[in-house]
């Protein structure tokens, strides 16, 4: 049983860090195509240690043209985002949720920094993820934080490889909505994955 507990923080408003070349076929990926119907926006997630608060992962979600996540060196398996070299097509946010609730554990939780932007600016973050190309371990918050620097409004943020430091300055946006997602599941990820892909077997 996959035990989910939310805490919205106030209106300031995931993966652990292989490199692998994996390209989705075009029918598979326009197969999982997923459209938000809310304001264009960019959304931080970021693991960090439940006892020295120290981040082990970055992702970005990016709901532009299309939902995708961003989510480079990236550990979580399934069926059913497609990949193209770190960028998963087909978030919805149902997948979403569960893309949080594989990497919240007793030992990590999550922070999501969400942010609105422009449909122009939404989507050079969606072609940039693109680009990028499949990213080594330990490389996540390096290649995340080029991608938002390079941003029209984001070019303040640090260039780093420590996810707690791109995930604070982040979080201190003018306009950002803040989410912090705790679980008591096992260390153990593969006990997670093992329930989530069950779970989806069982879902239209």
């Amino acid at each position: 049983m996959l035990r989910r507990q939310f805490l919205i923080g106030a209106p300031l408003a995931l993966s652990a860090c292989a490199t692998q070349e994996v390209w989705a076929p075009d029918n598979v990926v326009s197969k999982a195509v997923y459209r938000g119907t809310g304001p264009k926006s960019l959304t931080l997630y970021t693991m960090l240690n439940v006892g020295s608060d120290n981040g082990a992962h970055s992702a970005l979600l990016i709901d532009a043209s299309q939902r995708v996540m961003f989510d480079p060196a990236g550990s979580w398996e399934q069926s059913r985002m497609p990949e193209r070299n770190d960028v998963l097509f087909g978030v919805t946010p149902e997948l979403e949720q569960y893309y949080v609730s594989f990497h919240a554990r007793v030992t990590y939780y999550v922070v999501g920094h969400k942010i609105e932007v422009s449909p122009d600016v939404a989507e050079q973050a969606f072609k940039k993820a693109l680009q990028v190309g499949p990213v080594a371990q330990a490389n996540c918050t390096r290649f995340t934080s080029r991608l938002l620097r390079s941003l029209p409004g984001f070019a303040d943020l640090p260039q780093t490889w420590f996810p707690d430091k791109l995930n604070t300055a982040f979080g201190q946006l003018p306009g950002v909505e803040t989410r912090v997602y705790r679980e008591n599941d096992a260390d153990d990820k593969s006990i997670a994955a093992r329930e989530i892909a069950a779970a989806l077997r069982t879902e239209p």
